[in-house]
């Protein structure tokens, strides 16, 4: 694949995430084979049947980058953490009380961000980001990145996110930083106030 072109980003709500299911697959099995995650086939297959029923609340949201000739190159995706979610019990450390209360609608759980190899450095992954933050209501988002990944980290932070601490998210022997984002400061920074 080589980038052409204007890269278009389309924002979906699950049920059209849910029909361009193979655009995302292509770009999650293309990004995830790379160190240091190295995901296999069965991983790719594990994360999409999670998709599917991902796809289908009602708070999903996705955003999708494509080049003009219709090539998927990258994609974001999440929705609400809910009211009873697990995330905050898989840190190492605990958080404070009134960092781990969700209702709901208190936090976007921004599930996954990739961008294809070739396209990467041309500010795909910050349009993806900021139109799939566009239309969401929360006060703030949250994501697992992997440390050894020092581009996502570091686009993270750039974005201002900032390491709340590490977690196991899945069964493996890999940590992962944990990085959390105010949107009402950042809202307030970019309105100069």
């Amino acid at each position: 694949m080589t980038p052409q072109g204007t890269i278009t980003v389309e924002r979906m709500d699950g049920s059209a995430a849910a029909q361009a299911v193979d655009a995302f697959r292509l770009i999650y099995a293309d990004v995830f084979a790379e160190p240091p995650y190295n995901e296999s086939a069965d991983d790719v297959a594990a994360t999409f049947r999670r998709f599917r029923s991902q796809t289908r609340k009602r708070t999903f949201r996705a955003a999708l980058a494509r080049t003009e000739g219709g090539e998927p190159v990258g994609m974001a995706y999440g929705y609400p953490v809910e009211r009873d979610t697990g995330w905050w019990d898989e840190l190492t450390e605990p958080v404070p009380d009134d960092m781990r209360r969700e209702d709901g609608h208190r936090t976007f759980g921004l599930m996954e961000l990739a961008v294809r190899a070739p396209c990467r450095g041309q500010g795909v992954a910050r349009r993806l980001h900021e139109t799939l933050l566009e239309v969401i209501e929360a006060e703030r988002v949250l994501l697992n990145v992997h440390p050894d990944s020092k581009a996502a980290s570091a686009a993270y932070q750039a974005w201002g996110y900032r390491k709340i601490g590490e977690a196991r998210p899945w069964a493996g022997p890999d940590l992962y930083d944990v990085m959390l984002l105010g949107l009402r400061a950042q809202a307030n920074a970019h309105r100069g106030g």
